[in-house]
């Protein structure tokens, strides 16, 4: 049978912006039924690149060539919604009037309401739609560039379920390392303006990108002493001054020009994160607080105490109230019964979200200058960081911006970039209580790694609000999950452990009731003689889930081993240790969990 054709194919793609080269001589190709994951760093290109393979950029030069009849649809992070009264009707907007049931469908599974009004819709509202149109389209290629975000855990579920059951390929790009360890079989990686493919899926990248960075170091080791060595004959060689041996002079002209061409890497952000004057030991208490709005309950009858140090996250639906409870664990909203108290000497600092500290229209410059935590007295170029004053372009150089970009206006950003600024104007302050609300939309996966070792050697108190289940399981050690209903369970570690706790995974669990049984009752479940499908994906998960305990206890140990490490640390060993205890808990119920599942599919 002959092979059939790529269902697309960019042949010598350039692309400059703004007269900064972003490709040149970019070839990949996707084929039917590919499962592509596509990364690279905030700012190389990858946004840019889906819109060049969905049709929506012209490359300066090179080609694309989709295969005939094929169809490729691209939901993009921010939909032209004009002309369109609701939600639903932009979804349906491609479709025949037959088929409307399926963005009906989509809309159960990702949470938004069709007839909602496109006007008053939120960026996150906007996005599903268009998630939802993608899906109902079912094009044979599917272009999806960060289609999480704003997605709460449910959603994301299941989002995953629906793109491992279709035969299409997808090409996605994401920061959710647990969505893209789900979804890809492959790794597209886009680095200073090349392609790289790999056959292997997401969990493979960060050892693949590790080793060609080591062999490019290496190799430009070599090339530096190489080019150093022939710069001395050039200067002290009797041979280069009496008969000009012009053809190694030319070499090293070569070496020279080679070496100037290469294109550095990227440097990490040099972001810093330091705690305030110590708070108190108790942070915030509640006491059996409830919370409603009208006939809504929100919280019902919920006690925690929160003291220093402490790693918490929040996690549940969108809508069931986490927003709420974190303000009343601020002290920036009464609960209507219970009692509620707040800790001494308490300096929180907050990453929203919605990223309401940024104004669009100011300049990066303005940005920083005109923030009054930040303004220096006298000092229209400089900003108050941690107490000491720091020239505007310095501190933005921190964060990956340039020069140029420091002039430009907040709307220009990309998305990754205004997380960073906000993240600027965050740790410029010093704080013993730390905030972040849905802090991993839009970073890079190198971006996050940084974030989250700042998190660990941060000294104060941590409340997290996020759907990033990888980011949860690295940095939480308590998780509060809002079930609904008013209720609000807390429960030790992170992300997988709340799961293995809890018997079983929340998203999937809503999956299965978000499922369409076509207007008739779903029938009576049948007596379990082999393992459902959670089973026997979580039996597929486990290994894998053992692994990453046992890698973290393993690193847990070497720390700890340390002998001058308590007397040293004391903060540091004492979370470690009480980290190591968690993940111990969590590696002896997943082993448990394996074995009841190895042993009930072994029966079966």
């Amino acid at each position: 049978m002959a092979a059939r054709p790529p269902l697309l194919q960019l042949s010598d793609i350039a692309l400059t912006f703004g007269g900064d080269p972003i490709f040149s001589n970019l070839s990949l190709v996707v084929q039917p039924g590919d499962k592509l994951a596509l990364v690279g760093r905030n700012g190389s290109g990858k946004s840019t690149l889906m819109k060049v393979m969905a049709g929506l950029v012209e490359p300066d030069a090179g080609s694309l060539v989709i295969a005939p009849g094929a169809s490729v649809g691209y939901m993009e992070q921010d939909p032209d919604m004009a002309g369109f009264a609701t939600l639903g009707d932009y979804a349906t907007a491609t479709l025949d009037p037959a088929e409307h049931y399926k963005v009906e469908m989509a809309a159960e599974g990702l949470k938004f309401n069709p007839e909602g009004d496109v006007a008053t819709a939120s960026g996150g509202e906007r996005r599903r739609a268009a998630l939802a149109r993608l899906m109902a389209e079912a094009p044979e290629l599917m272009l999806l560039d960060e289609p999480t975000n704003h997605l709460d855990i449910e959603a994301i579920g299941w989002l995953e379920q629906t793109l491992k059951e279709t035969k299409a390929g997808y090409v996605l790009i994401s920061h959710d390392r647990a969505f893209l360890r789900e979804l890809s079989r492959a790794t597209l990686w886009i680095d200073r303006g090349m392609a790289r493919r790999q056959e292997k899926d997401f969990d493979a990248f960060e050892a693949w990108r590790d080793k060609v960075w080591d062999d490019e170091d290496m190799q430009r080791h070599k090339l530096d002493r190489k080019i150093k060595s022939e710069g001395r004959w050039a200067v002290e060689g009797i041979s280069a001054r009496r008969k000009r041996n012009q053809g190694r002079v030319r070499a090293l002209q070569e070496l020279r020009a080679e070496r100037s061409s290469q294109i550095r890497r990227q440097g990490a952000a040099s972001m810093a994160l330091e705690s305030g004057p110590k708070s108190g030991k108790l942070v915030a208490e509640a006491e059996g607080i409830s919370k409603a709005y009208g006939d809504k309950v929100i919280l019902q009858d919920f006690s925690i105490k929160i003291q220093r140090g402490d790693r918490i996250a929040l996690v549940g639906p969108n809508g069931v109230g986490k927003t709420t409870l974190l303000r009343m664990l601020l002290g920036q909203e009464e609960p209507d019964s219970g009692r509620m108290r707040l800790g001494t000497n308490l300096a929180p600092a907050v990453f929203d979200q919605s990223r309401a500290q940024l104004d669009p229209e100011m300049t990066l410059w303005d940005s920083l200058t005109g923030d009054p935590d930040m303004r220096v007295s006298g000092k229209a170029d400089q900003v108050l960081v941690r107490g000491m004053p720091r020239h505007v372009i310095g501190y933005l150089k921190d964060f990956l911006f340039d020069e140029r970009q420091a002039r430009a206006p907040v709307r220009s950003l990309s998305g990754g970039e205004k997380a960073r600024l906000l993240l600027a104007k965050l740790m410029a302050k010093e704080s013993n209580l730390l905030v972040l609300d849905e802090p991993t939309n839009d970073l890079d996966i190198e971006t996050l790694d940084l974030l989250q070792e700042l998190l660990d050697d941060y000294d104060g108190t941590l409340i997290l609000v996020s759907h990033d289940r990888d980011f949860i399981d690295r940095v939480a050690a308590t998780t509060i999950a809002m079930e609904g209903d008013g209720r609000a369970v807390v429960y030790a570690g992170g992300w997988s452990d709340y799961r293995a706790q809890r018997g079983g995974d929340p998203a999937e669990e809503t999956q299965v009731k978000s499922r369409k049984s076509g207007g008739k009752a779903a029938p009576a479940p049948k007596p379990a003689t082999k393992l459902s499908f959670t089973e026997t994906h979580r039996l597929e998960a486990l290994p894998a889930e053992i692994t990453r305990l046992e890698a973290e206890i393993g690193k847990l140990e070497g720390l700890m081993a340390d002998p001058e490490l308590y007397t040293r640390e004391p903060v540091k060993f004492r979370k470690a240790s009480e980290a190591l205890t968690t993940r111990q808990a969590a590696l002896a119920a997943a082993e448990e969990e394996w074995m009841t599942l190895a042993e009930k599919a072994e029966a079966s």
